[in-house]
């Protein structure tokens, strides 16, 4: 049984382990799902480059649709990474989308949905990054799972240190403002991973679209802990 079944297994029989990531209220709380991909012809290239612009525009679209989050984004192929030289490599610039966003005010509450341990976490300060990122480890029944949740506040980390016990629902942090979270509009990332790689305080949450087959095979979709229903 491969690592992606045996996860989704454990998370169907034992649902009171896997708590919250923000606080969503299901059948009170609405979701408007944001699509990024070139389909959306709604967000010009200038409102993308300005975050401003581009945060008013999420704003707007979460009132109009009375909507408490947006979200969106798993293994996506999006354009608007186009505003950040951090994601154009030579080869092939990096496209897809690996995990969840969840759009929301800045100062909005993000929680461990899990028990585990502080892996790591770092400000990955660049334009178009991640801005002050955590990452958790956790043991879902002897399988080794992580969370990355990227986007947050600088003061998250102040308190933060490698090792530390995290209970499932204890708040971890908040949406970082756009001057601290990579220049983006307020939001979480949130990532699940199966193995780190050796890496530390960081991991790609923006990929080579060709590349696809091999990050479905260590990411899982984050919808197994999230729980949000379908918004298509």
């Amino acid at each position: 049984m491969n690592k992606h079944t045996l996860l989704e297994n454990y998370i169907r029989s034992h649902p009171a382990e896997v708590g919250k990531v923000v606080d969503y209220t299901p059948g009170t709380d609405l979701l408007y799902r944001f699509d990024f991909t070139a389909a959306n012809t709604e967000l010009s290239a200038e409102d993308i480059e300005d975050t401003s612009r581009f945060s008013a525009w999420i704003t707007t679209k979460l009132k109009e649709n009375n909507c408490s989050y947006g979200i969106g984004g798993y293994m996506e192929h999006r354009t608007i990474y186009a505003r950040s030289a951090h994601f154009n490599t030579e080869d092939e610039p990096r496209r897809l989308h690996l995990g969840v966003d969840i759009w929301a005010g800045a100062g909005t509450p993000v929680y461990a949905p899990m028990s585990g341990y502080v892996h790591s976490f770092q400000d990955n300060n660049n334009h178009g990054d991640y801005g002050p990122t955590i990452i958790l480890q956790h043991d879902v029944d002897g399988l080794e799972l992580y969370s990355l949740y990227g986007h947050l506040s600088r003061k998250d980390l102040v308190v933060l240190h490698t090792g530390d016990s995290i209970e499932k629902g204890q708040q971890i942090g908040t949406f970082g403002n756009q001057d601290e979270n990579g220049h983006w509009p307020p939001h979480l990332h949130f990532q699940l991973m199966f193995d780190m790689e050796d890496l530390t305080g960081d991991y790609p949450g923006v990929a080579k679209f060709s590349e696809k087959e091999k990050w479905l095979k260590n990411i899982p979709d984050p919808n197994l802990i999230l729980r949000f229903p379908n918004t298509e």
